[in-house]
């Protein structure tokens, strides 16, 4: 049985708000990257999305609104 990438994989879009450079979305991506099962964040800062391919089995998206709002964002 193999456990590698492939299926299973979800994507989330959450509204953020606060995020205005290049650092906030440095800020962001390095934070909800640092989540076990998150493969791929995408930041929009025109949008004020940030897009995010995980695995649901491994992490839940209450974990990535905590990531952000960590760093000072919010999540609307």
């Amino acid at each position: 049985m193999s456990h590698c990438c492939g299926g299973g994989q979800q994507t989330v879009s959450l509204n953020v708000e606060g995020m205005s450079c290049g650092h906030c979305k440095a800020s962001v991506e390095k934070a909800v990257s640092a989540l076990d099962g998150v493969s791929k964040v995408d930041v929009d800062l025109a949008g004020k999305k940030v897009n995010i391919t995980y695995a649901p089995e491994k992490v839940k998206p209450d974990a990535f609104k905590k990531a952000i709002t960590g760093q000072g964002y919010e999540v609307v």
